[in-house]
């Protein structure tokens, strides 16, 4: 009787942590299956939109989730040369790449000096910029087309990059400030001993300190911007100087009156291959970005 009286509340704990081990197991589990779920959702289409675009025509429509018999090749030169899409993806290069240039200097110049200077409208400036994150894109476009119009930037590149840095400065700036808000402060004071002027402590000493946020941010500015429809839609009207999202749009309106189907197809993997490749070559710092400033703010 006496065994029995101490093995029994020893076995509840036991019994406890097992119940609790089982209840993690299939949390995990549960959990493995919704993003294995989550995973064929998102990487199915894009495989499905890839062998496809090596398909003819014929194959598109009458065996459309079958493997191409051979691969055409052909497909991208048509849909590079004939279609144009080489010439909009240049008119997208360059337009996205300065605009992604100055998005990152002006708003990276903004965030140091919100983030380490106090001053009496600092808070003012810093929640302006945070209301241009509430304010829909839609909304501004009639007068947005005036103003550019009246700038005489109306189809032209310049008012694009210009329209584009500013669309992209509110969040920008809110990711970086905290950013640079959190680097040490004595490597700043290091720099003001040795001699450093503010300009060459921020260019030498903090951006680089900050650049898994800007790689972060860039990333997403660059998937902005290069998918972007329709502002480049309102501001762009001359079919020479398209950007990939209207000429894909200008192609697929084309093959109601057509049939290169598998032309269009092409362009489509064309347009997506510069994203998937970013984000696989900047994966690690988009994460490392992501993650130090969330443990910093």
């Amino acid at each position: 009787m006496a065994t029995d009286t101490i093995s029994t509340p020893t076995r509840q704990p036991v019994a406890r942590r097992a119940s609790a081990k089982m209840g993690e197991r299939i949390g995990q589990w549960l959990l493995s299956g919704v993003l294995i779920l989550w995973s064929i959702i998102v990487i199915f289409p894009m495989w499905w939109l890839l062998y496809t675009s090596f398909k003819t025509d014929r194959e598109i429509f009458f065996s459309p989730w079958a493997l191409p018999g051979a691969l055409q090749w052909n497909n991208f030169e048509r849909a590079w040369v004939e279609a144009h899409i080489g010439e909009y993806f240049l008119n997208s290069l360059l337009v996205v790449i300065p605009a992604l240039f100055l998005t990152l200097l002006l708003s990276s110049m903004t965030a140091y000096v919100l983030g380490r200077f106090p001053f009496p409208l600092n808070r003012f400036f810093f929640y302006l910029f945070l209301a241009g994150m509430l304010f829909p894109i839609f909304l501004a476009l009639v007068p947005l087309f005036f103003l550019v119009q009246d700038l005489g930037l109306l189809n032209t590149y310049v008012g694009l990059i210009l329209v584009y840095t500013a669309y992209s400065l509110p969040f920008s700036v809110f990711f970086l400030t905290g950013f640079f808000k959190t680097l040490p402060s004595e490597l700043h004071e290091a720099g003001i001993i040795d001699g450093a002027n503010q300009y060459q402590v921020f260019f030498r000493i903090m951006l680089p300190l900050a650049q898994p946020g800007l790689i972060s941010i860039g990333i997403f500015n660059f998937l902005g911007m290069w998918n972007q429809y329709i502002l480049p839609l309102v501001l762009m009207s001359r079919p020479e100087r398209y950007l990939l999202t209207q000429g894909l749009a200008y192609m697929l309106y084309q093959q109601f009156y057509g049939s290169d189907w598998s032309g269009l197809f092409a362009a489509v993997t064309i347009v997506m291959v510069p994203t998937v490749l970013a984000y696989i070559i900047f994966q690690g710092q988009i994460q490392k970005g992501i993650t130090v400033g969330a443990l910093k703010g």
